[in-house]
């Protein structure tokens, strides 16, 4: 699952789940609103759920954010009204209050925050709270507090949908271990949050300010990136005994068995961009390893939850082998294990603790990579320095497919006389076949997990985001080709998910030095 976080519930059309508003709390758009208690036996309420605008707002070629709050909220405040008329013995009534006395200080400032950002964004002001009046940027000021007083039921609504976000999740998870989930939910976190939203307002000490965290140049974004994220400050998170990273660490562990740690070489450094400055005039800012990943360890122990580091772009030497020994999994994707020669990595080479994965939501599908539609994106949009580093991509993608299917020969997954039906004249030709034979030379890997995209399932020729974009590629935001419904039970994926099952249920195969 991609990152669960909260956005900004005033803003919908801010919908990239890596760059939360906070990722101590959940996205209340995620929230079924059949499945609150009382949308059943409301009639009322189910008169503003009707047919036609939520048929609008799915006809269209991508996810109109916007208007799936607008279709949800009414619904949702509806419902809170209802609530709050409950007996005040009534079992739902104690558990959401239960949730608030949990969640202490920290919800009611996400609470707070969520209201005044609200309040701020319907009279017309800038998106960010660094806008606001002054006294209003402090969490801590009377004004604030005087606000939220004054706006009580606004505040408690927030933090119902935060409740009944939670609730929903939990049951998401039982529901799962009761049809015999055994690996659990995989939860994602983010590795920072937007400078602008609820978890920097409400601890500006610990956010460094000035400066968002990104990537430096490299092979997929010439330019270098600019996440745009807020990092947290070492000296700050160490003088504060990690306490901060402890709370996101559990909040993302709840109701998961599995957390992917995004950019997890954060743990040890994060490439920070000056305000105003391009992306390649970027430095990196070191944090304590060492008593992170000693905290991250212990949580994982704590909450049962397994770790997996997304360790993919530039890594520091001797990282991999460090997150290795504290028994975290590595991130492999199939297109970058290669050897020395360039060739693919066979699936008895894979290391044991990773999980192996044909691609991500930041990199082409197999489909497009296969028939090089991120290489069109990239051109068309201008990120290649000049025409020669184009055609040096195209023509190693070239290469790499010739490469793709001598693995997959070498396996005995396609015979070497049929190479020519997916690459006649040389002209790539993707089946669902070709798909299906990548996945399972991954099912046959040391890896103890084994990943498959839904678009890498459905065929699809998109990317789910081009990093280094906002506007000029509809990150976040592209549907399915088929209901996911018709894609679970189709028989593709029948015969894929049997494939894959009978391959990882097979004794794993020997490295090359065994």
């Amino acid at each position: 699952i991609n990152p669960l976080h909260a956005l900004f519930a005033a803003e919908p059309r801010h919908f990239s789940p890596y760059s939360p508003s906070s990722r101590a709390w959940l996205n209340w758009l995620y929230i079924d609103i059949t499945a609150v208690p009382g949308f059943a036996e409301d009639s009322a309420t189910q008169a503003l759920a009707t047919a036609a605008p939520i048929a609008a707002a799915c006809a269209g070629e991508f996810v109109d954010y916007p208007a799936v709050a607008a279709l949800k909220r009414p619904v949702l405040e509806a419902l809170f009204r209802r609530f709050q008329v409950r007996e005040s013995d009534d079992p739902l009534r104690l558990a959401f209050q239960e949730f608030q006395l949990a969640g202490g200080a920290a919800l009611a400032d996400f609470a707070v925050f969520e209201a005044l950002h609200e309040h701020f964004t319907t009279q017309g002001m800038p998106f960010s709270w660094h806008a606001w009046p002054e006294a209003m940027r402090d969490a801590r000021s009377a004004d604030v507090a005087e606000f939220a007083r004054g706006h009580a039921d606004r505040v408690d609504f927030f933090e119902w949908l935060q409740w009944e976000a939670d609730r929903q999740l939990a049951a998401a998870a039982a529901r799962g271990r009761e049809s015999g989930l055994s690996l659990g939910l995989y939860r994602d976190l983010a590795v920072g949050v937007d400078p602008h939203g609820a978890d920097a307002w409400a601890d500006q000490e610990l956010i460094v300010p000035g400066v968002t965290i990104g990537a430096p140049p490299d092979p997929l974004s010439r330019a270098g990136q600019n996440w745009g994220l807020a990092p947290l400050n070492p000296v700050m998170l160490r003088r504060r005994g990690f306490a901060p990273l402890v709370a996101a660490l559990r909040a993302n562990m709840r109701h998961a068995s599995i957390l992917r740690i995004d950019h997890v070489m954060g743990l040890q450094r994060l490439y920070c961009i000056p305000a105003g400055m391009p992306a390649t005039a970027g430095a990196y800012v070191s944090y304590p390893f060492g008593d992170v990943l000693r905290l991250v360890a212990l949580e994982s122990q704590r909450n049962k939850c397994a770790i997996i580091g997304e360790d993919l772009g530039t890594v520091p030497e001797g990282f991999r082998e460090t997150m290795h020994a504290a028994n975290a999994l590595s991130y492999r994707v199939f297109v970058f294990e290669r050897r020395g020669d360039v060739s693919f990595v066979p699936p008895g080479d894979y290391p044991e603790l990773a999980a192996a994965s044909a691609a991500t939501h930041d990199l082409a599908t197999l489909k497009g990579f296969w028939l090089g539609r991120d290489i069109e994106w990239r051109q068309a949009l201008g990120a290649y320095p000049d025409e020669a580093a184009a055609a040096t991509e195209i023509a190693e993608r070239r290469r790499d497919r010739h490469l793709i299917l001598e693995a997959l020969a070498a396996e005995g997954l396609l015979p070497v006389e049929r190479f020519g039906e997916f690459l006649a004249d040389d002209v790539p030709a993707y089946t669902a076949e070709l798909g299906e034979a990548i996945h399972v030379f991954l099912a046959r890997s040391r890896s103890r997990l084994m990943l498959v995209q839904l678009e890498d399932a459905a065929g699809e020729i998109e990317q789910a985001n081009l990093p280094g974009t906002s506007d000029s590629h509809p990150n976040w935001r592209r549907r399915l080709s088929i209901q996911l419904e018709e894609l679970l039970d189709g028989s593709d994926m029948a015969r894929l998910s049997a494939r894959i099952g009978a391959e990882r249920r097979r004794e794993p195969p020997k490295t090359n030095s065994e």
